[in-house]
């Protein structure tokens, strides 16, 4: 008993419950996605019946019933249980509240993303193994160009194991997996910068950062996700709670019948009614309305105790490395991904530089045929046989058997003077090619190379933006000793948002004494660690963040985390466009400004374009356009802009202008502004802001070649002197800021204001900027890598 019962263990382990660490997948899921492909159902093609694709695998692969191949088929499906779906399914595959049909009456074809986990599975690139009765073969592991274990998670029991993995952003797993393939040694914390997080497929907000720390150091942790629910007004005397996301696997109908049962135990009150009002055009929507009389917010924190409203996940990292079975970190799951993803592209490359120098050996051959073809023919017409044929051709042409063979199978019409040039064409392309392959095996640097463009396509092709917010700001009820009624701890106090110019936002309180950045002395340089605005408000009051395409979205920074003055660190921050909400990854957060107030705010185009525009008695609605933009431009930066202060525009032809704020008088909203600075051919504006009188500010610009390969990271900076540069007229195109050395023809970034300036690489990696500032048109120093933001050290 004590053997069979290990034999049975084991089994259950390797063969049913636990994923592979290196495509992420059990095997029942494995060997769908392969007989789907043997299938021929690629995207292009139509949907098959479900049961046909069960069966198959069924009869050819997976010795089990039915019922388990199509459960998996079916999550392999499911938008909501995977943030990358494998299979596209058509028909009811269920919902987070029903299950789905039967496999007869649904249909399926494999998704793009599953191509991605099979490509070149033709080229050897993973080895193949018997199947149950030894009668086909089936892959070992899928080459899986997508990290699927982070991507989609993975659930299962086995025996004496369980495994709960959650699932993460595509874009961001792969810049883990390639900043982990460029640094072997880089740390946890490192690599939390491009994986903050899991990315639940259902969004929602995840409270509390600890635990996934935990899990991703450890393999063991928990986290806690709450819905995203907004108060708005129902009606004239009635408000209500809107659900709009869910926690992970939670359905609208589970929440519902929760909350009628809190509320008959007695153990909620404030609730007069709950509707779900889900429909396909406008996705998950769920009303609560609050009774007259009830704190909306203090109604909230009553749900999130006693309903699934906010819900808890553990992670249990376990998954199969060379066949046993590990709990993995996150830079375990990473360093395991990746070099699978090497030996796959070193097994490809192999196998295309075999197969290339085989073609290559029977192109010579023909070609040599070719040019004595009159010889080659009388040879082959007076041989006994072929036997004797491919001798004399062997002996007299000096040529391999397979060349001797290949040329007696040749077909006459290969032999036109246009198939020489095409095989004289062939030879060279071959020659190139493998030559391209040798260099792929012979260098390290440029096989990781490989795996890291195949990575970015992968992420290119298939990435969507952050759906869960990661905040570390958790609202907890309190009593209120007046009138027993619950509130929140989390206070309306006095607080500023701060945001960096790599798009990560936090808030600080701002009590007792107001925040200066400008005053406070240098912060240890961390990533992200820079300064691009800030906007001072209240905890629970509205602000507004105004972006490229012209618009103001309104905003609460009360689930913004919240870090200490002392310590700044955007590390802790979170994307601003995803707490937004914002899923067009083109545009980005050029400003933020106050809601309340009479100054004027000035907003500044990459055209030159300039507006002021007072934002009073703004129409109470979530999103409001401040100026309209020509279709070719966009909005590049939003600030106050007081009389008395001046503006700052900095084209990347290396061209500053300033001029006094009042030459530009404020216009209404849909208003397009005005001509600001006049620009030179194909020139735009990188950086535009508003100087205060009497301060002493600083001119920071960066200069780099527009030609220059990406990853070199040739840059040269300048800091100059604010009063160096002499005021022009609006619409004018400004002095020179820098002088290009040879080689350099744009300026990459720059920033004009008061304290310390701080440069930022694209990944937010901070670089040191020159001590000593330069004269006004002079050229810049080097530096220690490519510039891609400046902003206010924190």
């Amino acid at each position: 008993m004590q053997q069979s019962f290990l034999e049975y263990s084991y089994s259950v382990i390797y063969s049913r419950a636990l994923p592979d660490a290196r495509d992420g997948l059990k095997p029942v899921q494995r060997r769908i996605l392969f007989m789907m492909t043997e299938m021929g159902l690629r995207p292009e093609k139509g949907h098959v019946k479900s049961a046909r694709v069960v069966g198959e695998v069924m009869g050819k692969l997976h010795p089990h019933g039915d019922s388990s191949i199509y459960d998996a088929l079916v999550r392999l499906a499911q938008g909501f249980a995977m943030r990358l779906p494998l299979v596209d399914g058509h028909g009811n595959f269920g919902s987070l509240d029903d299950g789905p049909a039967a496999a007869r009456y649904t249909e399926a074809r494999l998704a793009g993303s599953a191509l991605a986990m099979t490509d070149s599975l033709d080229e050897d690139v993973v080895d193949f193994v018997p199947n149950y009765d030894n009668q086909f073969l089936q892959p070992e592991v899928l080459p899986s160009a997508v990290p699927n274990l982070l991507v989609n998670g993975a659930s299962g029991i086995a025996v004496g194991m369980a495994t709960n993995l959650a699932p993460h952003n595509l874009v961001e797993v792969v810049e883990g997996a390639k900043h982990l393939l460029a640094h072997p040694d880089a740390t946890l914390e490192e690599l939390m910068e491009f994986v903050p997080g899991p990315d639940l497929p259902g969004g929602g907000i995840i409270v509390g950062l600890d635990g996934i720390r935990d899990a991703y150091r450890t393999g063991r942790g928990a986290f806690r996700t709450r819905a995203k629910v907004s108060v708005e007004q129902l009606g004239p005397r009635r408000t209500g709670l809107v659900i709009t996301e869910l926690p992970y696997l939670i359905g609208p109908e589970r929440v519902i019948e929760k909350i009628k049962q809190a509320v008959d135990t007695k153990k909620l009150s404030g609730v007069s009614d709950a509707t779900d009002l889900t429909d396909r055009k406008n996705g998950l929507r769920l009303v609560i309305s609050v009774k007259t009389g009830f704190n909306p917010e203090a109604v909230l924190e009553q749900l999130y105790r006693v309903t699934p409203l906010e819900d808890s996940f553990s992670i249990n990292s376990v998954a199969l490395v060379d066949g046993q079975p590990q709990t993995l970190g996150l830079r375990d799951m990473l360093r395991v991904f990746v070099d699978h993803r090497v030996s796959v592209v070193r097994r490809r490359s192999e196998h295309r530089l075999r197969k290339r120098r085989e073609r290559l050996h029977l192109v010579e051959g023909l070609l040599i045929a070719i040019l004595d073809i009159d010889e080659v023919i009388q040879l082959i017409r007076t041989s006994d046989d072929a036997e004797s044929a491919r001798s004399r051709l062997m002996q007299v042409f000096d040529l391999s058997e397979l060349q001797a063979e290949y040329i007696l199978e040749l077909r006459l019409r290969r032999l036109t003077r246009f198939s020489r040039v095409e095989l004289e064409s062939e030879r060279d392309q071959l020659l190139a090619e493998i030559g391209a392959l040798q260099e792929i095996l012979e260098s390290e640097a440029r096989l990781h190379a490989v795996v890291a463009e195949e990575l970015d396509e992968a992420a290119a092709a298939h990435g969507t933006p952050r759906r869960t917010v990661l905040t570390g700001a958790v609202a907890k009820p309190a009593r209120s000793s007046a009138s027993g009624a619950a509130a929140l701890e989390v206070a309306d106090t006095a607080c500023t948002v701060l945001l960096s110019p790599t798009g990560r936002a936090l808030r600080v309180d701002r009590d007792p004494e107001t925040l200066d950045l400008s005053a406070r002395a240098p912060s240890r340089p961390a990533k992200h660690g820079a300064v691009a605005a800030s906007v001072d408000g209240t905890v629970r009051g509205e602000l507004g963040a105004v972006l490229s395409d012209g618009t103001l979205r309104r905003f609460t920074p009360v689930d913004l985390p919240l870090v200490p003055k002392a310590s700044i660190s955007f590390s802790a921050g979170v994307s601003l466009t995803a707490y937004l909400g914002i899923g067009d990854r083109s545009l980005r957060v050029v400003g933020l400004v106050p809601l309340e107030g009479e100054t004027p705010i000035g907003l500044f185009t990459a055209q030159g374009v300039v507006k002021r525009v007072v934002l009073e008695q703004l129409p109470a609605k979530p999103e409001l356009e401040v100026i309209g933009l020509k279709d070719d431009d966009r909005l590049i930066a939003a600030f106050p802009a007081p009389d008395g202060a001046e503006f700052v525009a900095v084209a990347d032809d290396a061209q500053l202008l300033r001029f006094p704020v009042s030459s530009v008088r404020p216009q209404g909203r849909p208003a397009g502004g005005m001509a600001g600075m006049k620009l030179g051919a194909n020139a735009r504006v990188i950086f535009a802001g508003a100087v205060s009188a009497g301060v002493e500010a600083r001119v920071v610009t960066v200069a780099e070649s527009s030609v220059t390969l990406p990853g070199t990271d040739v840059a040269t900076a300048k800091i100059s002197d604010w009063a160096e540069f002499p005021a022009k007229g609006r619409a004018t195109g400004g002095v020179r800021a820098q002088r290009f050395l040879k080689g350099e023809d744009r300026l990459a970034c720059a920033w004009v204001g008061a304290g310390e300036p701080r440069a930022l690489a694209a990944d937010g990696a901070v670089r040191k900027l020159p001590a000593e500032p330069g004269k006004r048109d002079g050229s810049g120093t080097p530096i220690d890598g490519a510039a891609a933001h400046l902003g206010l050290a924190p």
